[in-house]
């Protein structure tokens, strides 16, 4: 059973219910033990919700995209804040499109690598094991329908394109798909893309100055941007709600360790 809240943690409660739009049990064991503290990252991340531009879903979608993401998969706060997202008019088609653009954050293996490989075999004289600067005729149309498709160019995929066209052609059908089949605006995408590419467990970049770009190219103005940024700077509070519970439950353990045994009563 929760413990009864004393006027102060119940306060602070409703605060964050009304700034937030949401309470998540997550929070329960936080407010109890450390008002102090849960109070100060209540006004930090509300700062976003009190006097943000996104609409309250793109702020949820943001959210869905950091806990979604393979350098992060937090799975309690994905189902709070798809659960919010839904609350807020967010559809299965809206949903999975986050998710497919979300997914796409491996490709950094070879966006980041790639480059780092022509440097080395450059600084081991093994130039000519590179592929030709000139592109084929069938890569240069695998070029075009990239822009097509995504709507703009990078000098990293040329050096993919260069060495491994296949494997730059089955990435470009896989990336595409929500840009083919989705229903969010083009800006929005690119939002999330710096949410994943600016967040804490990812921090990548080439491809945040690429997808700022894009997102500027698409009318993102700079208050939109700030907005992605205070929204993803929350993500290290997922050390508080994994692991007060982790805390609590130990302690628990350790307690009930610690009592004397039973007498019997023979």
């Amino acid at each position: 059973m929760a413990k009864q809240l004393d006027a102060r943690r119940k306060s602070l409660k409703q605060e964050f219910t009304k700034a937030r739009g949401s309470w998540s049990a997550s929070w329960d064991s936080i407010l109890e033990l450390t008002p102090d503290f849960f109070e100060a990252y209540m006004n930090f991340s509300s700062v976003p919700w009190r006097k943000g531009v996104l609409p309250p879903k793109i702020k949820e979608f943001i959210y869905i995209a950091i806990d979604a993401s393979t350098t992060h998969l937090h799975e309690k706060g994905l189902k709070v804040h798809m659960g919010n997202a839904i609350r807020h008019g967010a559809t299965q088609k809206e949903l999975l499109e986050v998710l497919q653009l979300t997914s796409v954050l491996g490709i950094h293996t070879a966006t980041l690598g790639v480059p780092v490989l022509f440097d080395e075999l450059k600084n081991a004289g093994r130039d000519t094991e590179i592929a030709p600067q000139r592109l084929s005729r069938r890569q240069k149309a695998l070029k075009k329908e990239f822009r097509k498709k995504r709507g703009y160019w990078s000098d990293r995929w040329q050096a993919i394109l260069r060495v491994a066209p296949d494997f730059f052609e089955s990435y470009l059908q896989f990336s595409s798909v929500p840009w083919m089949t989705g229903t969010l605006e083009p800006k929005v995408r690119e939002l999330i893309y710096i949410a994943i590419d600016s967040a804490t467990t990812h921090l990548y970049e080439p491809g945040l100055r690429v997808h700022i770009r894009n997102a500027l190219k698409h009318g993102a103005t700079v208050d939109e941007i700030m907005e992605v940024y205070e929204l993803t700077s929350v993500l290290g509070i997922h050390t508080m709600t994994l692991g007060v519970p982790a805390m609590l439950e130990e302690l628990a353990k350790a307690r009930k360790a610690k009592k004397p045994a039973l007498k019997s009563a023979k």
